[in-house]
Parts: C-alpha cells; sequence; structure tokens
C-alpha cells in the first residue's frame, strides 16, 4: 500500500501543486482546511492536473488552535507542512504575523512526532537564510541564518525566520523517530490551479492586468511552483535529507526582464504590461507618502545578494527550470484562467 502524506493548508498556492506531484507520484495524499466548504474548491483545482479519485483526504484544522491535529496525522507517514498563517495588523505589531507562524510549526510538529512519523518537511523561505541588508553583495547559502532581532527586518521575514528557529529548537529536544528537514524557496511563479489560490502570482496578474505602470528596480531569484513540489519530495524521501535545510531559490531575474519576458512572449494577451523602469527614488517616495505596503520592497531595490542551491542539486539532484519558461508558463495559465 503506498504512504500516505499530509500536506497542510491544501487551498493555497504550493500546497496545491505539491499535492498534484503527490498524485502523480502514486502517493495517497491527506490535505488540512481550516473549513470543510473549502474541500470542494481544493478537489476540483488538483484535478485539472491529477486524478485524485480515491486517493484525496481532507481533515479540518487550523493552524491557530489545538483542535484537529491529532486526527489529520494519524496513520501518516510523512507531513509536509506547507500552510503558515497570517495574523492581523501586522504592521503595527510583528507578534500578529510572527506568534501563528511559529506556534502553527510547533502544533504541526507535536502532532506528527506524537504520531511517529517518519517526516516533516517545512516550507520556510529564502529570506531566513539571507544578510539584512539584501544590498550586501555576494552569495548565502543555508549555513547562514537571518537575525530575528534586526529592526530592520519586514514582519515576514521575522515570522519565517523565528518560526523555522523553533522547529528546529523543538527537534533538538526530540528524541523520537520523527526527522525534520526544511525547504526555503525563493519567489514562487508558475501556473495557477485555480484563480482562488494564486499565492505571489499576483505580481504577474498585476503586470498582465496593467496594474503596474512600472516596473521597480527588483530582482527576483524565481522558482517555478512545480520544481518547488518536486523539491519537496525530493526532500522527504531523500536519507540524506534528514535535519537538513535546502535552499529552493531559482534564477536570479529583475523584474523588468520579467516584463521583457511577457510582452514577447504572450502576444496580444501581453499589451498591457508596462516595461518602463521606476526611479529607486520614486518607489522609496511612493512607499512613504502614497503606498504604505511599498516599505516592505524599497530594502531589495537594486538587490545584489543571491543564494546558493548547490546543496538542493548535490544532495537531491534538483534542478529547476530556467525563470524565463516560469514566468511565461505563469503568464500563460493567469489568461487562460481569465485571471489577467
Amino acid at each position: 500500500m503506498p504512504d500516505t502524506v499530509l500536506v497542510t493548508g491544501g487551498s493555497g498556492y504550493v500546497a496545491g501543486w505539491c499535492i498534484v506531484e503527490l498524485l502523480g507520484r502514486g502517493y495517497r495524499v491527506r490535505t488540512t482546511v481550516r473549513s470543510r466548504d473549502k474541500e470542494a474548491a481544493v478537489l476540483a483545482a488538483v484535478a485539472t492536473e491529477a486524478e485524485p479519485a480515491g486517493r484525496l483526504e481532507f481533515a479540518a484544522a487550523d493552524l491557530t488552535a489545538d483542535e484537529g491535529w491529532d486526527a489529520a496525522v494519524k496513520g501518516v507517514d510523512h507531513v509536509l507542512h506547507v500552510a503558515s498563517p497570517l495574523g492581523g495588523n501586522v504592521a503595527d505589531n510583528s507578534d500578529a504575523m510572527v506568534a501563528p507562524a511559529r506556534d502553527g510549526a510547533l502544533r504541526v510538529l507535536r502532532a506528527a512526532s506524537a504520531a511517529g512519523v517518519r517526516r516533516v518537511v517545512m516550507t520556510s523561505a529564502a529570506n531566513t537564510a539571507s544578510p539584512s541588508s539584501y544590498a550586501t553583495e555576494g552569495v548565502t547559502d543555508e549555513t547562514l541564518w537571518t537575525d530575528p532581532d534586526d529592526p530592520t527586518l519586514t514582519p515576514y521575514r521575522r515570522s519565517k525566520t523565528l518560526a523555522e528557529r523553533a522547529a528546529w529548537d523543538f527537534m533538538a529536544t526530540h528524541d523520537g523517530p520523527t526527522e525534520l528537514t526544511t525547504v526555503l524557496p525563493g519567489a514562487v511563479f508558475g501556473p495557477i490551479l485555480a484563480t482562488s489560490t494564486i499565492g505571489s502570482v499576483g505580481i504577474v496578474q498585476r503586470m498582465l492586468s496593467g496594474g503596474m505602470r512600472g516596473v521597480p528596480r527588483i530582482g527576483l531569484e524565481i522558482v517555478d511552483v512545480r520544481d518547488l513540489a518536486d523539491l519537496h519530495v525530493r526532500a522527504m524521501t531523500s536519507p540524506e535529507a534528514a535535519g537538513q535545510r535546502f535552499l529552493g531559490t531559482g534564477e536570479f531575474t529583475w523584474m523588468q526582464d520579467m516584463a521583457h519576458a511577457l510582452r514577447e512572449e504572450l502576444g496580444e494577451g501581453g499589451r498591457k504590461v508596462s516595461t518602463r523602469r521606476i526611479p529607486d527614488l520614486a518607489v522609496r517616495l511612493a512607499a512613504r507618502f502614497r503606498d504604505p505596503s511599498l516599505r516592505d520592497i524599497t530594502p531589495a531595490l537594486g538587490r545584489r545578494n543571491r543564494h546558493s542551491t548547490a546543496k538542493a542539486h548535490r544532495v537531491l539532484g534538483w534542478q529547476p527550470r530556467p525563470a524565463r519558461e516560469t514566468v511565461v508558463d505563469c503568464g500563460r495559465s493567469l489568461l487562460a484562467h481569465g485571471a489577467a
């Protein structure tokens, strides 16, 4: 009988593709949803790429509450902890984001270890293995930890760093059979399964719809969501992956190059994409006086720091596809779904 894998947050963008990847490899999958009314949407989204009949089931569990997690992990061989909850007003209180992410990870690990799950693969983020300032020249790897006490960190970066730290601290005191591996993705793009779960793809959506009148001087390490799902499964199955962190970033690409790719490859579908570069000063002024949501991206203007995925290549044999292919496939998918 095939192994059963629990995927947390089945209605999410990355989680949906992890479910597709697992079903394609013959696994049985259980996925958590916060409420049962999400089940039909998840089933329909997954069915566009894989056959879920008889091999996909659901469990109701919320990362912000203890209820449901013991039942969710019962009889499970592996866990892909992909979901991460968002808190309330993070602009005023970063703990509103930190506490749910950290406590949610610990709920999953406690339940998994109590049930004797073989391995938990937790989705973290590449910015947990980054210098505080992206303007620092160089290439970093998994041995670096972001300083969570740096006051310049955004709430998101701080929450992901502290959640992963808490997970490793928990495992350091746990002497059971359960193993932990973490995956640290970059900017996740690629095809969507449904318009309700587009995740970070919203950036490409805004480009295609003409919602971005120009592009800031920001570079992204783009990883295809399909390659990221593959990396999670490799991290789950490789004996050498136990107790390890793996960066899952992709090719470094400037947003202006993303815009050019969409314009050049999508024909009429890309006609609204602006390739005009917005000066750094204009972005900073807008962040300060007009659009506070831009404050989180201003530290990345002119970004120079990059990450190495040599460890994932060497240990897991992982090889992501070119960023341009991912961006174009993402754009085509959004257009096909009528989302741009």
